[in-house]
């Protein structure tokens, strides 16, 4: 929540803000452990006391947090995160700030998901770094006007196609202005691949930052979509024969104002910890990719063909790869970066990046050795050789990766016993109801013919 010496100015400035612009309501913004946004209101009148004490609410109805006979929970709301809601043109003026759940004798929850990569982002510092991120975020656009059938799409363009008139870039580039106003900087925004996918790519900052700025990308989105009756959604995997919205997301480290991953003289541009970085997040890939692709239709993503990594790997200019690390430009050493492919649009950014950042350290404590890279399109080698090579498959199935993640014990404590465990009950019940479905294409490919 930043040092003593920080918050009374950060308040007095909140304070002045709220009376300046003569908002109305404060909506105090926080995350459950699935990653849905959660909100609640209050008036001018409170904000004092919210800034100071925090303000109770019952967490027993929100999922992974607490018990009925323990539900009452503070909301500290962070005043640094303080923003006039700019896409309300009409009536009263409404501001949010984001929260740190709270036990009500003030310490940090241990199920609150900003609480775990707070935890994440201490442990980088007690070993000399600052940890980046700089997410590309995926999305589909559908006309809702017919309820029935497959979502329809907005058009039929494809990677950077650049249509006249067109509502979903009209919707994109409305949501990059909504989102400059609140103070999270847009890098670029393009049409993706798909048909009516959509990618805004947020300037890369602190990763705390940025994990709250991806969940305010989202709800903007959704946001000035639904104003002109469209749905925005992140699902994985929308729309069969077409590739899936996934998050890829750029990550540094750095030492006080230097790159910790940048060395010019190797020839990869890597530095020691950087490779030791990539080998941590290869080593724990398979465990954390139930964190970083939740949900049962995340996997209908993580296949062959569609630009979706599928083996543990890395390489520079093989987007079939796990971990990309992007060519620099000459004397942009600063830029040095990986980029991992797996997160897909609909994780939790707070838990993704915890887990990230902790299977990089754990690589980098262990001075781990950066594994052979994947030059070959990796879609196009048969899983023995992959598997000679000693490259491993992700996980292919919700089920497999939540296999995983049970024996994980680096996982269990960048998550806290309280996550962990509660996040595995809950993707088992998921996969567990999801298998006990009978589905549309059994129906079409079993019941004329069994």
């Amino acid at each position: 929540m930043g040092s003593m010496a920080e918050m009374p100015h950060q308040d007095e400035y909140v304070l002045h803000s709220v009376e300046e612009r003569k908002v109305r309501f404060v909506q105090l913004w926080f995350t459950d452990v699935l990653g849905t946004p959660k909100a609640f209101t209050i008036t001018p009148a409170e904000l004092d006391n919210a800034l100071e004490e925090g303000m109770i609410f019952d967490g027993s109805a929100v999922d992974g947090f607490s018990r009925v006979q323990e539900s009452d929970m503070l909301a500290r709301p962070d005043p640094r995160t303080f923003q006039i809601l700019p896409w309300r043109e009409e009536g009263a003026t409404v501001a949010r700030m984001v929260c740190d759940i709270c036990y009500p004798d003030g310490t940090p929850f241990d199920g609150c998901p900003r609480n775990v990569l707070r935890r994440a982002l201490a442990r980088a510092r007690e070993l000399g770094f600052t940890f980046f991120a700089a997410p590309e975020i995926e999305y589909f656009y559908f006309d809702m006007s017919n309820r029935t059938g497959p979502p329809t799409g907005l058009d039929q363009g494809s990677y950077f196609q650049l249509t006249v008139a067109d509502l979903g870039s009209t919707l994109r580039e409305r949501s990059v202005l909504v989102l400059e106003e609140m103070g999270i900087p847009v890098e670029y925004a393009q049409h993706e691949d798909a048909p009516s996918q959509h990618e805004i790519d947020l300037r890369y900052t602190d990763a705390l930052t940025m994990a709250d700025a991806v969940m305010t990308t989202r709800l903007v989105i959704k946001e000035i979509a639904s104003e002109h009756g469209i749905m925005a959604s992140f699902m994985p995997k929308p729309l069969a024969g077409v590739q899936g919205s996934g998050m890829h997301t750029h990550f540094s480290l750095f030492t006080g104002e230097v790159n910790a991953f940048a060395d010019p003289e190797d020839e990869y541009g890597l530095s020691k910890i950087g490779k030791a970085f990539i080998a941590g997040l290869l080593a724990h890939a398979p465990q954390i990719t139930a964190v970083t692709n939740q949900w049962v239709n995340s996997y209908k993503r993580l296949v062959p063909g569609y630009e979706a990594p599928v083996n543990v790997s890395w390489a520079r200019n093989n987007r079939s790869a796990l971990i990309r690390v992007p060519v620099v430009k000459q004397g942009k050493a600063d830029s040095t970066r990986l980029e991992y492919r797996a997160p897909d649009s609909a994780c939790n950014p707070y838990l993704t990046f915890a887990a990230v950042l902790a299977a990089g350290l754990a690589g980098i404590e262990a001075n781990d050795e950066i594994p052979a890279e994947a030059s070959a399109n990796l879609y196009q080698v048969n899983p023995a050789t992959l598997s000679q090579a000693g490259i491993r498959p992700l996980p292919g199935s919700l089920n497999e990766a939540v296999s995983a993640m049970r024996e994980s014990s680096l996982l269990e404590d960048t998550l806290g016993r309280h996550v962990f465990e509660w996040f595995i009950r809950n993707k088992q019940a998921e996969w567990e109801s999801y298998a006990a479905q009978v589905s549309q294409f059994e129906l079409d490919r079993y019941l004329p013919q069994l």
